[in-house]
């Protein structure tokens, strides 16, 4: 008897129509177009601009877009994890508020918060739950509202991050496609310098934090910059060295879409030719949980049944990992 693996079955998103460009930002804080494409590759990102919408409002956009798109009951999803880092509220999980809204009445769900990696981490929890039979249909949503989160007088991060979401269905498949081995790493030296200090039970919200802007999103680029391209390089090349895996056996490379540089870095260790590197950061940015499933939307009429994909990713904490999948479907 075959071991039961969990594969992706179905893909689905969502991004904002309004469009923040490099020109735009060019009017809003001191930088260029030319000075942010160089450096990250961005060139725009999708901003959610309604008032009183918020991380579940895309949330609940990609995951009826997948529902829609594989020609499912919601009702026969088991359960739901939404990997992000800009929940609604504290306290009241996003993902429980998700699963009811699209119909999900049979499932259980909640948030998944590691940074950059949150996508990556929740899929191998669907993996296990999958795999451990219990469960047929798994849902991951990786969804972020980053604007609500950054400060755009700071150059620093503005010219990042966007907003969006991404959504995949895991079921068990018999033929050992799917999540076929994974690295999953983290290193709390990160806390540092990837961070928001006030919000949290350290640093409660007050008028002083509000007032000292220590709501938002700060970071030390450099050092960030320095950890992410050694270690999604470095988990990216273990994971094909532990299964046997040269360049001409991977299909496509699913980075993180942080910056241009990181990705080339991680596709240059794996020796791969850059058309097998899955790219969207030039329209969306990096939106953080959800940059793996917007790729494997956008990239999905080119997977084929069969094909070995390589995600890698690296965020706060600092968090990172890298995962060895097979594709499960032609669309």
């Amino acid at each position: 008897m075959s071991k039961k693996t969990a594969a992706i079955t179905a893909v689905g998103a969502y991004v904002p129509d309004f469009v923040l460009s490099n020109k735009v930002l060019e009017t809003m804080v001191e930088t260029n177009d030319e000075w942010i494409t160089s450096r990250t590759g961005i060139k725009e990102r999708r901003i959610l601009k309604e008032e009183g919408k918020g991380t579940s409002f895309m949330a609940i956009k990609a995951a009826e877009d997948l529902i829609n798109k594989r020609g499912i009951d919601p009702k026969e999803i088991d359960m739901l994890i939404l990997a992000t880092t800009t929940p609604d509220m504290p306290v009241a999980a996003t993902g429980a508020y998700v699963a009811s809204q699209i119909g999900a009445v049979n499932a259980f769900s909640y948030d998944l918060q590691a940074a950059c990696s949150s996508f990556l981490y929740g899929m191998s929890t669907a993996t296990s739950y999958i795999e451990s039979g219990r469960y047929k249909k798994v849902i991951v949503i990786g969804a972020d509202k980053m604007s609500s989160i950054i400060d755009y007088t700071d150059r620093t991060t503005c010219i990042i991050f966007g907003d969006g979401a991404g959504a995949a269905l895991f079921e068990p498949s018999e033929e050992g496609l799917g999540l076929q081995d994974e690295y999953l790493r983290t290193d709390g030296i990160g806390r540092e310098f990837l961070k928001i200090d006030a919000g949290g039970s350290i640093l409660p919200p007050s008028e002083e934090t509000v007032k000292n802007r220590q709501h938002f999103v700060q970071q030390d680029g450099k050092t960030v910059f320095k950890f992410a391209v050694s270690n999604m390089a470095d988990v990216a090349e273990k994971v094909m060295q532990r299964n046997g895996l040269s360049k001409d056996d991977v299909q496509w490379l699913v980075p993180h879409q942080a910056n241009k540089r990181i990705i080339d870095a991680t596709a240059n260790r794996m020796k791969l030719d850059a058309s097998k590197v899955m790219m969207n950061i030039q329209k969306y940015g990096n939106t953080t949980s959800a940059t793996l499933p917007l790729l494997l939307n956008d990239y999905e009429k080119q997977l084929k049944k069969g094909d070995n994909l390589v995600f890698a990713a690296f965020g706060g904490g600092f968090t990172w990992g890298a995962a060895y999948l097979k594709w499960a479907y032609n669309s």
